[in-house]
Formats: structure tokens, C-alpha cells, sequence
């Protein structure tokens, strides 16, 4: 059974910059488009990023663009969220989430994810 489990998260003053990984357990993990999602207190959650199965195709929340920048090593059956010059308003619990279906396109649509981590706390101190 594939599981995605986070790490990474953590205090930091705005500015600063912190990596997410997202490792995923199984075989198959290269066949995965990958999405990062958050969800801040009292808000819905939201997208934030995401690469296609092949990584050649990546996708951005525009609150994000130009900060963030997500990556995979289909080595180490793992995703990356490289989080530069974090804000106040990044604060959150960030998800990274797998879509089992070859997209061509990276995809920022949650329901088509099938499958959740449970979370990792990323705040941000101004």
C-alpha cells in the first residue's frame, strides 16, 4: 500500500526558507504526479504546486510563483517543495498529495489527487 508521509516543516522568520520532502513508499512512485497543497487556520485548503509524473511539466499558485519551486527524485521515491523568502501568510499545514494517472500536464485540481500525507506545520514568525 503506498503511503506519502512529509517532513521538513518548521519555524522560521519571514525571509527565511525551509525544504519540504514527501517520501512515498512503494514501487511505482515514478508513474505519480505529485501536488503540494496547505491549509492555514479557518481557511479551505489550498494549492500551491505541482509536477507531473515525468517532471516536465510544473504548476503554481501564483501567491507562490517565483518563491517555491517543486521538484522530484524518482531515485528516491521522493518530492520536493523548495520554500525561499517565506511570508507570514505561508503559514500552514502543507500536504503533498499523489495523482496516480500519467497527466501530460500537472494538474492543480485536489479531486483529482488520490492520495494524501498527513501533514507537516510550516510557520512563518514576521
Amino acid at each position: 500500500q503506498v503511503q506519502l508521509v512529509e517532513s521538513g516543516g518548521g519555524l522560521v522568520q519571514a525571509g527565511g526558507s525551509l525544504r519540504l520532502s514527501c517520501a512515498a513508499s512503494g514501487p511505482t512512485f515514478s508513474r505519480y504526479g505529485m501536488g503540494w497543497f496547505r491549509q492555514a487556520p479557518g481557511k479551505e485548503r489550498e494549492f500551491v504546486a505541482a509536477i507531473n509524473w515525468s517532471g516536465g511539466s510544473t504548476y503554481y499558485a501564483d501567491s507562490v510563483k517565483g518563491r517555491f519551486t517543486i521538484s522530484r527524485d524518482n531515485a528516491k521515491n521522493t518530492a520536493y517543495l523548495q520554500m525561499n523568502n517565506l511570508k507570514p501568510e505561508d503559514t500552514a499545514v502543507y500536504y503533498c498529495a499523489a495523482d496516480f494517472s500519467q497527466r501530460s500536464i500537472a494538474t492543480m485540481v485536489q479531486d483529482e489527487y488520490d492520495l494524501w500525507g498527513q501533514g507537516t506545520q510550516v510557520t512563518v514568525s514576521s
